[in-house]
Formats: C-alpha cells, sequence, structure tokens
C-alpha cells in the first residue's frame, strides 16, 4: 500500500461546490486538497444560473471580473404560453435591487475558471485526478481515506469533505441505509444552440403548455454576445405519465424531445429549429432526495448535491453549493474543534436548504397546475408562487 502525502482538509470531488470550498479555506488561511475520480477535468455541461447571494460570495474570492467577462448578467424572467404571448415578467439581479447580478453562464466554464483559480493559489498538485475515493475510515485525531480501484492509496485527513454530487459514494457511506433517488414523471432534454439573437440578450424565458410541457431557456455567454451572436442554454421539461422520466441520465435523441413541443409557435423564434440545432443535448429524469436529519458524523461531513439534491426548478443547486462552501469554511476557521465546527455548519445550512428542496418541490407543482389556463390572465398566480419562492430562497 501507498500513502499519499497527509492534508488537514480533504474534498471529495472538483465541481463547483468542491472547489468553492477549497478558495474559501485557502482565503482563511487553511489548505485544502482536492480529490477527483475523472482523469481529466473537462469543462462538461450547459447553462446554468448563479444567483445574487452567491455571485456576491465568489466575488469576494476574486472571481468577480472572470465571471463578469465570461457570463451574461439576467435582466428579467418572462413567463410566456406556447404560443409566445407573454403572461407576466419579474425582474431579477441588479434590476431587482440586489447588489450582486443573476449570472447565467456555461457550467463548465465556471468550473474551469474555478479550477484555474484553485491551482494557482493552492498549488498544481492541489487537484488530484484520477482518485476513485472508496470509503474512509474515522479514529479520534482524524480520518484515513482510502481511494484508488483497490482502494491502495491513503489519504490522511483531519476532515473529510463529500461534495462528489448526485451519486456521492462519501454519502453512501454516510447513509447506507438511505432510500434511492426520488424520481418523478418528468423528463428534461438540456442543449446549446447558437443563434443571432435572443430578446435583449439577458432576458431568460420560462414558458409552459397546457399539457404541462415547460421551457426555461437564456443566453449563458459573454463571449458570444461581444461577437455579436447569442449562446442559448435552453431546458425543455416534459411531463410523462407512462413514468419513462426515471430512465437513466445520458445523449437526449431529438425523436424523443420534439413531440413533446410540435405545436409550439413563438412566431419570433422557431422552437423546432432551436432545438434540433442544439449541441450536445442530453437527457436528464427529474429527481432529489428527502432531505436528510443530519449530513455527517464527526470529522466528515457532506457539500452541495452529494448533501441536498433538489430539482433544477428554481435554478438555486449550484448557488447552494457555493454558499455551502463559504459557510463551511467559515466555521472551520474558527479555530476551535474541528468537529464542533462541522456541527455548526450543519445547523446553518441544513435547514436553508431543505427549505429550498421543499419550495423547489412546491414551485414545480405550482407551475404545472396552471396548464389549461395559460390562455387566460394567470399574472396573479405567477405572482404568488414567485413570491413565495422568493421568501424562503432568499432568506438567510
Amino acid at each position: 500500500m501507498t500513502r499519499a502525502a497527509p492534508a488537514d482538509i480533504v474534498i471529495v470531488g472538483a465541481g463547483i461546490g468542491g472547489l468553492t470550498t477549497a478558495l474559501a479555506l485557502h482565503a482563511r488561511g487553511l489548505q485544502a486538497t482536492v480529490l477527483e475520480s475523472a482523469p481529466v477535468i473537462r469543462p462538461l455541461g450547459v447553462g446554468i444560473n448563479i444567483q445574487p447571494v452567491a455571485v456576491a460570495e465568489l466575488t469576494g474570492l476574486g472571481l468577480g471580473d472572470a465571471m463578469a467577462a465570461t457570463a451574461i448578467a439576467t435582466r428579467e424572467h418572462r413567463y410566456l404560453n406556447s404560443g409566445g404571448a407573454t403572461l407576466w415578467t419579474e425582474e431579477r439581479g441588479v434590476a431587482a435591487g440586489h447588489v450582486a447580478p443573476q449570472y447565467s453562464i456555461h457550467r463548465g466554464e465556471l468550473q474551469m475558471m474555478l479550477l484555474e483559480a484553485v491551482r494557482e493559489r493552492l498549488g498544481a498538485d492541489a487537484v488530484r485526478t484520477g482518485v476513485d475515493v472508496r470509503g474512509y475510515q474515522q479514529s479520534d485525531d482524524g480520518v484515513r481515506v482510502l481511494a484508488g480501484p483497490g482502494a491502495e492509496t491513503t489519504v490522511e485527513a483531519g476532515v473529510l469533505i463529500g461534495a462528489d454530487g448526485l451519486h456521492s459514494a462519501v454519502r453512501a457511506r454516510l447513509h447506507p441505509d438511505e432510500p434511492p433517488l426520488r424520481t418523478t414523471a418528468v423528463r428534461m432534454w438540456r442543449g446549446l444552440t447558437e443563434l443571432p439573437e435572443f430578446i435583449d440578450g439577458r432576458t431568460m424565458i420560462i414558458a409552459a403548455d397546457d399539457r404541462g410541457n415547460r421551457m426555461v431557456a437564456y443566453p449563458c455567454s459573454r463571449r458570444h454576445a461581444e461577437r455579436g451572436t447569442v449562446l442559448l442554454n435552453w431546458v425543455a421539461l416534459a411531463a410523462d405519465a407512462t413514468g419513462s422520466g426515471t430512465s437513466p441520465a445520458g445523449p437526449g435523441r431529438l425523436d424523443d424531445l420534439l413531440p413533446h413541443f410540435a405545436d409550439w409557435d413563438f412566431g419570433w423564434l422557431d422552437i423546432r429549429a432551436t432545438l434540433s440545432t442544439g449541441t450536445g443535448i442530453l437527457h436528464y429524469p427529474m429527481v432529489d432526495r428527502d432531505p436528510l436529519p443530519s449530513w455527517g458524523e464527526h470529522r466528515v461531513t457532506l457539500l452541495g448535491d452529494a448533501a441536498h439534491p433538489m430539482y433544477p426548478i428554481g435554478a438555486h443547486g449550484a448557488s447552494q453549493a457555493v454558499l455551502d462552501g463559504v459557510t463551511l469554511a467559515g466555521e472551520l476557521a474558527a479555530g476551535d474543534d474541528a468537529v464542533a465546527a462541522l456541527r455548526r455548519y450543519e445547523e446553518d445550512r441544513l435547514p436553508a436548504t431543505t427549505a429550498i428542496v421543499h419550495a423547489n418541490r412546491t414551485m414545480d407543482r405550482s407551475e404545472r397546475s396552471l396548464a389549461g389556463r395559460l390562455d387566460g390572465d394567470v399574472s396573479t398566480e405567477l405572482r404568488a408562487i414567485t413570491r413565495d419562492y422568493r421568501e424562503t430562497v432568499e432568506r438567510r
């Protein structure tokens, strides 16, 4: 058995949450090592939204200029029916009175931005790729992290943070009797399409039809905007009464997607062409997990999707991972017992994220309940739905 160099804090997973945590720890004088199972970290994924409170934290970590050069500052949410008629609008980010913008950004570009900052500030070896964490062993003084195809490599740590995503190995070890993922009869396709224009280049649309199918779309690339084009991120959600929303994630097929939106016609946007010319189309079931009563034990805890996977409704998953990382770093930097610091972190973040998991479920049901009434005036209902949601997710 080989023994890797010891590290005080080990983070499993080099996603947005794990890398933000490493940066936040470094900013407070603490060193971390990030272990990532992928042999090479590539800019994968499609567009995501980072909410103002998380943008403010990332700006505080010195990433404000890089985000501004890459992302689109979303100005407005515009709710539409399948004929393109506006049902209601809602200002976002700075336009809504926040100090920081709401950013729409390619997930892979944000991850690469974070990765570059971690390697620059913490050292080139701070992120170790191709390390598959298989388990851990705790003692009073630390954690021995077991990694490799046969757990033949160990890393000694004072704290272990599981930021390894939806199918977290650390969570599975902490909660071996947990039920499987909570599935829904909703299927999602995600893709990116380059267009010559899209409204004002800073508006997100949330559209729906009378069958419960929905579409969210927004520009997500400052570089494209500077070239006079739009990189449109879109998410198509189809109500699937057959229950095949439980099918696994993977490449998406247009033949499965297009029939759900065949009669959509915005006039100003060709829906079929937008979906058909999308690149890297991915298919996902819409899933989450019931919130846990506690995330970790002793010197081990969870963060981001490993701790609180949630529906993408409301676009808060990545933002909550950022807030987790900053909060955890602050508690660990307090200088007292690490075990007590982890418990304080959970006492802060677990109730907040639990509320958002439930709020996302409620918002999903509320949006789908409007199906069949979208040719009339539903502005009052939409205003109430978004108000109630904001009151939950913006409480901190």
